[in-house]
């Protein structure tokens, strides 16, 4: 089985990608991360079936609907949300399949009336959102909560799995990744040792917190699966129209070379290998203007701004670090040739020898 936990740094929040035998799942996907998302699964190869939620979140939108645009896939949630546009509605003990393996849905509501915990078919780790955290637990002051319905949501649901059964929460905000049953059932200050309904009630009924900053924003984009208002307009302005690109997971913006041969005549070709790698046995495309990396930050105002750059270099490592620095200058169209130099030659394409 494929495993990945990923991270928002702007809300704290863990998503989770569940893969086998070519088919995933997504648990807690953001907004803003699906370009992310969508060329992980493209690289390990794997089809998306579902985004599960573990709640109605309020501190990010979640990245359901965007992913059901691109993937086609499923998006569940709590049958008790309500919420539009879900169409897998949850019940507490229902098995959502993946490949071979699958997870069981465990109603844990008490941070919100729709909280669930989904728990990997061997039992040996579950994905418990907001409902468990790391040493603490989601506060249960809005979205229907209730201390008492959470302690008992915990004691029953999630503390009653095997003690090596790792957790996996939706958020954490000291950076540490992954819990225990045997530890949470220890060491939780909250809901662990000798506390009891009445320590945990009184402990969360005097929190008083403010409210999250997002969450006039996203819990109704959270219950419309975070559909946008206009989500066609939406959806227009996602990918670059200035070429045909791929986003790789690392976050760089790639152009196949036949692509670039076909749309490149009024692109910006920066090559930032060193001088004599320019007229080697690889050549250089033709056009292209040499700028070595070590150079580039200190060159860039002989760039163009306005109009599209791809770099250029003998595998595509060297540029790649190019279009992040260009990008962080604030170029806002960049790409980097996929493969380098390397691929353009195999694949036949033109080049030139001439000197620098």
């Amino acid at each position: 089985m494929i495993f990945r936990q990923l991270f928002d740094p702007v809300s704290s929040t863990y998503t989770y990608l569940l893969g086998d035998s070519g088919e995933a799942l997504l648990i807690d996907p953001v907004y803003e991360q699906v370009p992310r998302d969508l060329a992980l699964l493209g690289e390990l190869g794997l089809r998306l079936l579902a985004t599960l939620d573990t709640h109605v979140h309020a501190d990010h939108v979640t990245g359901a609907w965007r992913l059901q645009q691109r993937c086609g896939s499923r998006i569940a949630l709590a049958e008790a949300v309500e919420a539009e546009g879900v169409s897998r509605p949850l019940r507490h003990g229902e098995r959502i399949d993946f490949g071979t393996r699958y997870l069981s849905v465990r109603a844990t509501p008490g941070h919100t009336n729709g909280c669930l915990t989904y728990v990997l078919d061997d039992r040996s780790m579950a994905f418990t959102g907001d409902s468990l955290l790391i040493r603490g637990c989601g506060r249960t002051d809005f979205q229907q909560g209730s201390p008492q319905q959470l302690f008992a949501s915990v004691r029953e649901q999630i503390l009653t799995l095997p003690d090596d059964c790792l957790l996996y929460p939706a958020h954490d905000y000291r950076g540490i990744t992954v819990t225990s049953v045997a530890e949470e059932r220890r060491f939780n200050p909250r809901l662990g040792g000798d506390v009891d309904l009445g320590d945990f009630t009184g402990h969360m009924n005097n929190l008083n917190l403010p409210h999250p900053k997002l969450m006039a924003v996203a819990v109704p984009a959270n219950l419309r699966c975070g559909k946008p208002q206009d989500g066609a307009a939406a959806m227009a302005a996602e990918m670059p129209d200035w070429a045909p690109l791929t986003l790789r997971f690392s976050g760089v913006w790639e152009i196949e070379p036949m692509a670039l041969l076909e749309h490149g005549a009024s692109f910006q070709i920066v090559d930032v290998r060193e001088a004599p790698e320019f007229i080697d046995r690889l050549g250089h495309l033709p056009g292209a203007k040499l700028v070595p990396l070590s150079q580039l930050t200190g060159r860039l105002d002989e760039l163009d701004r306005e109009r599209p750059v791809v770099a250029v270099c003998r595998s595509g490592v060297r540029s790649a670090q190019a279009s992040v620095l260009l990008s962080k200058a604030g170029f806002g169209k960049v790409a980097n040739l996929a493969g380098g130099m390397l691929r353009w030659k195999i694949e036949g394409l033109p080049v030139a020898s001439d000197s620098v």
